[in-house]
């Protein structure tokens, strides 16, 4: 990867689509609540990029994109797609992907071995949970052997917070239980594992304040802005980026449901100072991911 020459990192893109083989039963009909709630046409037709159109798309771009599936069989009971498959096609685009796994803590034992194997074999940069699809609070004894893998691995926890499409608009917003992702009960893997490097991902929408809390308080906490266009972000994370947080800001899409062209053309509007900018879209990354 050329990191002099990219134009940004977008440290959260999605692999929604499996890399071999049909969808799994029922994930059609999900796709179609986040393609409504996202105003995404493209999830609500047919399928999602491949991980190798992700490729293509972010080249075209001379954008970089981290990529990850998201495992949370026990919740849902979708198949989860395969790290395996996701990190070795990022293997194979290694100019522009850089791979993530997701691995579902309440598999125990199974999932630290797959953690550790996962780094070793193929480089993999970070570890993606979604609290709400895997039905669990973060800082739950249960998922610490997981953290203590990747924290010795030198990789990166990543966390949805705040409310989230999956689910949005279902009946019974399809078991979906938006307390498991409130940013604070990161707070306390924060604390338990100080050299855990962590990404609160998205604006944490309604619990915006408690996520620049934890991120301000705690130096290994840094935000991730996907998820949302930057014209509806909250003031006071402007306020935040523009000065306390400026170094600890990434940018990211949430790719497929966000494009990378609508988000950075609504950065440009939005209220961030010129000298933020380059650390957000660019600077911010590189330095957290070790590139």
């Amino acid at each position: 990867m050329d990191v002099a020459n990219i134009r940004a990192i977008d440290i959260h893109t999605h692999a929604e689509e499996p890399c071999c083989g049909p969808r799994d039963d029922g994930y059609t009909e999900f796709q179609a609540g986040m393609a409504a709630y996202f105003k995404n046409p493209a999830g609500a037709e047919g399928m999602l990029p491949s991980v190798e159109q992700t490729a293509a798309y972010y080249r075209e771009r001379n954008i970089a994109a981290v990529i990850f599936p998201v495992d949370a069989e026990r919740e849902t009971g979708f198949r989860r797609y395969s790290n395996d498959d996701v990190a070795r096609i990022c293997s194979e685009n290694s100019d522009v992907l850089i791979p993530f796994a997701s691995i579902d803590p309440w598999k125990g034992k199974v999932a630290v071995r797959e953690a550790k194997r996962l780094v070793a074999e193929y480089g993999v940069k970070g570890f993606k949970f979604h609290p709400t699809m895997q039905g669990f609070f973060p800082n739950d004894r249960m998922a610490y052997p997981l953290y203590e893998a990747i924290q010795e691995a030198g990789a990166i926890a990543l966390f949805h917070t705040g409310q989230t499409g999956v689910g949005s608009g279902m009946r019974g917003g399809m078991g979906m239980r938006l307390k498991f992702s409130n940013p604070m009960h990161v707070d306390d893997v924060a604390v338990d594992f100080p050299d855990l490097k962590i990404i609160l991902a998205h604006p944490s929408f309604p619990w915006q304040e408690e996520a620049l809390a934890v991120c301000q308080h705690k130096p290994n906490v840094y935000i991730d802005l996907s998820g949302w266009s930057p014209k509806y972000f909250p003031e006071i994370l402007v306020k935040y980026a523009n000065s306390l947080l400026r170094k600890k800001m990434l940018f990211g899409s949430d790719w497929p449901a966000i494009t990378p062209d609508r988000w950075l053309a609504d950065f440009e509007k939005a209220g961030f100072r010129d000298e933020v900018r380059p650390l957000i879209l660019k600077d911010n990354a590189l330095r957290l991911l070790g590139l």
